[in-house]
């Protein structure tokens, strides 16, 4: 038996919902999100692979700075 699986149901849909998040404000979910959104509005056109997304997303950040909270 797992350690998630003796978790009442609500907190393990609590802390997955909290992981989800955290990923989303973290940005982990960025290559996620560009691949959703190549495939639904640019569909029969390929899709950059996970290493060039986060090359071009680097690179993009480096030449582009902007104002960050800290």
């Amino acid at each position: 038996m797992t350690r998630t699986a003796s978790l009442p149901a609500a907190l393990r849909t609590r802390l997955r919902n909290a992981w989800h998040l955290f990923r989303e404000f973290s940005g982990e979910r960025a290559y996620e999100i560009y691949v959703e959104h190549h495939r639904r509005h640019h569909p029969g056109e390929p899709v950059m692979s996970e290493r060039e997304f986060w090359r071009r997303h680097t690179d993009d950040r480096d030449t582009n700075p902007r104002t960050t909270c800290c």
